[in-house]
């Protein structure tokens, strides 16, 4: 080959190779080019419709890359883009050069300049093109012709990968803006803070400042409403990955057939509705925090899967036979006591192994002392500020039945009767200072609560007077089995209603009563004439 040597090209290659990846990767590319061939100028120019846009140059003024080139109307362009083959113009050319004037030291029209176009074609279609210019005559006739073809074939590749990463990292920064800005709003949503000076408080913060900072896989149990899912983002907030996203992943809402497709990603035809490629919450977690809520949930056909993709933080998207690395850590929650799952094989024991490398247990409402009137006035002012109020305070009398009573649903309860009461306060002193009284605590569940404990008292001196052994799991299962039917015969079997009464998801009330066996059938009676 004359003028380019295989040891320019081989470095050609290797310059291109490394271009890809470097941020300025268009620049590169240029360099690149401007290394193995001498000129004054090159332009790399990217075909979007029928025009070219300039991504990277040098040697011309800086104007150029405010300029878009029509094809049609540059004669020189044309000629190139419809070529399938390095163009050299002749010097005397009396095609007009779309670069008259732009060469940097040489203002004047460049009437006897060597010109020459490389088109960048990939699987038969333009995708751009390279021009250099020099004000010597003649520089480019030398060049060995194939060795002008290898350089455009690799430069048109290396144009491709390097515009699709491009996008990619376009995509990935959108990702994790959005992702950023749902982890601020559910800070702001969750408080950002634990409330809390008992005990059982004290001793959670200070598992949570051990464990954070680590890349421990963390179990976080405790009944429905107590505060799991703010454990969890402390967790996050605390640790190294804060600056990184944590996604959060309801395993309960996620139809059966998608779960994979939801926590790994698929491909466009994937199945049947896989109309595009999807990153799945593992990659939108990667470099930060997965947590899986609900885990107790999962099906045990997926929870095979979900321990290699834990085990070596690697996963295979739905329909795609490459593996991808990933970097992620892991915070499950349940409500249920997967000790128990196991042993009675719902859930796998390799995979709880795996989760429960640093368990935390949130402690019930009703066993942290003193916390209640603390949680009450942080939601009284909450709502004070959502309703317009001009203060918001709350009587010793609705202070006390607050303590006294024994909240089924935590936290998440409390929460809402605070929101209810303000609602009914405000009704009754619309102005002033709005007192929340005992009569505005509606909704408790007082009697039901008094029922329930002389059934367990009555159950407790049974089994005492008998002398016989409580099967723990049988007697917990009757107790939640009588509550939900004698829960859905007062809602008349509306199982919405039914959920918020016993301050659950529908969708975990619709599970848990399947478990136990418990159906609803709706009786068709016809009227008699």
């Amino acid at each position: 080959m004359n003028k380019v040597s295989s040891n320019a090209l081989l470095s050609f290659a290797l310059d291109l190779a490394g271009s890809v990846t470097h941020p300025s990767r268009f620049e590169e590319l240029v360099y690149a080019i401007r290394s193995i061939i001498d000129c004054d100028a090159v332009v790399l120019l990217v075909n979007h419709n029928d025009v070219l846009t300039p991504i990277a140059q040098r040697g011309l003024s800086d104007d150029l890359m405010g300029r878009r080139f029509s094809i049609e109307e540059h004669p020189r362009l044309k000629v190139i883009c419809e070529s399938n083959y390095p163009v050299r113009f002749p010097a005397d050319s009396t095609l007009p050069d779309p670069y008259d004037g732009m060469v940097i030291g040489h203002d004047d029209h460049l009437r006897v300049h060597s010109c020459m176009g490389v088109p960048l074609y990939l699987e038969g279609k333009l995708i751009g093109a390279v021009t250099l210019d020099s004000i010597t005559p003649g520089v480019f006739d030398d060049i060995n012709a194939r060795a002008l073809e290898i350089i455009g074939a690799m430069s048109a590749m290396t144009l491709n990968t390097a515009m699709l990463m491009e996008q990619l990292e376009d995509k990935t920064w959108q990702a994790q803006q959005e992702l950023q800005a749902i982890n601020e709003q559910a800070q702001v949503k969750d408080g950002g803070e634990m409330i809390g000076q008992s005990d059982l408080m004290k001793a959670l913060e200070q598992a949570i400042k051990l464990v954070a900072p680590s890349d421990f896989a963390i179990l976080i149990e405790g009944e429905t409403g107590v505060g799991k899912e703010l454990v969890a983002r402390m967790l996050h907030q605390t640790s190294l990955r804060s600056a990184s996203p944590m996604v959060y992943v309801n395993c309960a809402a996620i139809p059966h057939h998608l779960i994979e497709s939801e926590l790994f990603g698929h491909v466009k035809g994937a199945f049947t509705g896989a109309d595009r490629d999807r990153q799945g919450k593992f990659l939108l977690a990667d470099g930060g925090t997965l947590f899986l809520d609900e885990i107790g949930e999962l099906p045990l056909e997926v929870q095979g899967t979900l321990l290699r993709a834990i085990q070596n933080q690697e996963v295979q998207a739905v329909g795609k036979d490459q593996v991808r690395k990933i970097d992620v850590r892991i915070i499950a929650a349940t409500n249920r006591h997967l000790e128990t799952e196991v042993s009675e094989q719902r859930f796998r024991a390799d995979l709880f192994h795996r989760l429960s490398v640093f368990p935390i247990q949130v402690p019930a409402l009703r066993h942290r002392q003193g916390d209640i009137p603390l949680l009450a006035g942080f939601f009284a002012e909450r709502f004070r500020r959502k309703l317009g109020l001009q203060q918001l305070t709350l009587s010793s009398s609705a202070i006390g039945l607050l303590e006294t009573y024994h909240w089924p649903g935590n936290v998440r309860e409390l929460e809402h009767v605070i929101s209810r009461a303000a609602l009914f306060a405000k009704a009754d002193i619309p102005s002033g200072i709005t007192v929340i009284s005992k009569n505005h605590l509606k909704g408790l569940q007082i009697d039901r609560g008094e029922k329930e404990g002389m059934q367990n008292t009555v159950m407790a001196e049974r089994h005492s007077i008998a002398k016989e052994p409580i099967n723990f799991r049988l007697e917990t299962e009757a107790y939640q089995r009588n509550l939900i039917c004698s829960t859905l015969d007062e809602m008349n079997g509306n199982w919405t209603e039914a959920a918020k009464f016993l301050s659950m998801d529908r969708a975990n009330l619709a599970r848990l009563a399947k478990r136990l066996g418990i159906k609803v059938v709706r009786e068709v009676k016809s009227k008699k004439t």
